[in-house]
């Protein structure tokens, strides 16, 4: 019985060691293939007061021996609005995380939330990410949590989807006072969409891939030809259209979203004391549609502030500025106005007004393979076209300068134009720019100070009493009278 006790002991002990050595077999570095539950974790929760909510991803261990993963980790570490716990081990970087065979493990995600906190502590859209990493393979699981009690247009999970606005020819009016978020692309179709004063409208914007499209920068206003954009801004109350990144070092960020589209032959869109900003570009208005604009900034954009593509466009009152690329871009024809603007391109290779009758449709080292070419007619009173480079306006005209078929007017403006005069096609410019001053340089006083984007007149600015009087414009973009017989240039009266 005794000699039958001891070997029955070694035979379990037999059992249990080779087992244990079994499970002692560990996979890590990168052969460990894993699945997750999910890709990305959405805490589905909008908060209208401080409150806290948590979710939880699985990783699984399909293999049948051991696996160790060297390290999980938050996206920002202790700077994240999320915090984690790896199978009951609390902490935002945790190293050599085994999982048993055939097992899984549980990583707890938690975010709390004051949606009364500043936009630029709490932002609508909050994301962060579960980093898992072994050997030379990494993975992230997205995070996705709403910092603020908004209206998330179409949803909180459009993201890197379209939604379409369409109400019969009828009038939709965002005139929540919450702000509105959107949360992928809106197309405006068989609708009008009106931004009434004081609203707040926020664009998502970023990367996002598609089977159809590929990768694309998602977050864009695209209006319809059966649709119309009215934004209804009142000096007290302007309308903000921007990204939805608030937080201090993304203030000035441009591109964050796309912009807003005014689609092909849109007509009867306008904006009148708005804010556009930190996107792509500001708007992109297409063939034969039109937009008004009054009292309008357009400005930090990663491309123009304004273009035109054989349409029809007038601004009044408007600053356009900080833009990456040409300010304002007309192409392909079109009929243009701008009067009392103020156009700024410093620190960039781009000039503030670009021009011309024709577009590319395919590049190609030899200049372009041309689309065809429309009837160009631009007029700009008391307007300013400046910056730091030698030319800030680019006139390019297929077939020679035809006036029926290039033509353009300046009157009372500021421009600084030098090598343009050097095209033979351009050599008589100043003929048809009417009381502009000649030969100006960054020498000459303009602007309070372009260098902080303060594009107020200066007290010896050659924009003062430049100006003819225009009847239908009487005050400036901030409400200031004008000079009733000789205004001042630009989109600002100088504060005497």
């Amino acid at each position: 019985m005794r000699h039958f006790y001891w070997y029955g002991l070694f035979i379990i002990s037999t059992i249990l060691f080779w087992n244990c050595n079994r499970e002692e077999i560990i996979i890590e570095g990168g052969d460990i293939s894993l699945d997750f539950s999910t890709d990305t974790l959405r805490f589905d929760t909008v908060f209208t007061e401080l409150g806290s909510a948590t979710r939880f991803i699985k990783i699984y261990n399909q293999e049948k021996r051991r696996v160790r993963i060297d390290r999980i980790s938050l996206q920002n570490g202790v700077g994240s609005h999320f915090r984690m716990n790896v199978d009951g081990i609390p902490g935002n970087d945790i190293r050599d995380v085994e999982i048993a065979a055939e097992d899984s493990l549980y990583i707890f995600c938690e975010v709390t939330i004051d949606p009364n906190q500043p936009l630029s502590i709490s932002p609508f859209v909050i994301e962060g990410g579960v980093v898992i990493e072994a050997g030379d393979k990494s993975q992230t699981i997205v995070l996705e949590a709403w910092g603020q009690n908004a209206n998330y247009i179409p949803n909180r999970f459009s993201k890197g989807t379209f939604s379409v606005l369409s109400c019969n020819l009828a009038e939709v009016v965002w005139n929540d006072p919450k702000p509105y978020v959107i949360y992928g692309g809106l197309f405006i179709n068989d609708c009008t969409l009106t931004l009434p004063p004081g609203a707040k409208v926020y664009v998502h914007g970023g990367l996002v891939r598609s089977d159809d499209l590929g990768v694309y920068n998602d977050g864009f206003i695209w209006v319809l030809e059966r649709g119309r954009l009215n934004v209804t801004g009142t000096l007290e109350k302007p309308v903000i259209i921007q990204g939805d990144r608030l937080e201090e070092n993304f203030q000035d960020q441009p591109g964050q979203w796309t912009g807003i589209f005014i689609g092909a032959k849109s007509r009867g869109s306008s904006i009148e004391h708005a804010t556009i900003r930190n996107s792509r570009f500001g708007v992109y208005v297409d063939s034969a549609a039109t937009l008004v604009a009054r009292n309008a900034q357009f400005y930090n954009t990663s491309s123009s502030g304004v273009i035109g593509v054989h349409s029809k466009i007038t601004m009044e009152n408007c600053l356009i500025y900080n833009n990456n690329s040409n300010s304002v871009q007309l192409v392909y024809g079109g009929d243009y106005t701008f009067d009392h603007c103020t156009v700024a391109s410093y620190g960039v290779d781009a000039s503030a007004l670009a021009m011309s009758n024709f577009i590319c449709y395919v590049p190609n080292n030899l200049g372009c393979d041309l689309g065809g070419s429309y009837r160009l007619n631009a007029s700009f009173k008391n307007s300013i076209f400046f910056g730091s480079r030698q030319d800030e306006i680019i006139l390019d005209s297929r077939g020679g300068v035809d006036r029926s078929q290039f033509n353009y007017l300046f009157e009372n403006c500021i421009v600084r134009v030098n090598k343009l005069l050097e095209d033979a096609n351009f050599s008589n410019f100043f003929d048809f720019c009417t009381n502009c001053p000649q030969k100006l340089t960054t020498v000459d006083k303009l602007f309070v100070n372009s260098s902080k984007d303060d594009y107020h007149l200066d007290s010896l600015s050659v924009a003062i009493g430049l100006g003819a009087p225009i009847p239908s414009i009487t005050t400036d973009l901030k409400g200031k009278i004008r000079d009733i017989n000789q205004p001042d240039a630009g989109c600002f009266e100088r504060e005497n």
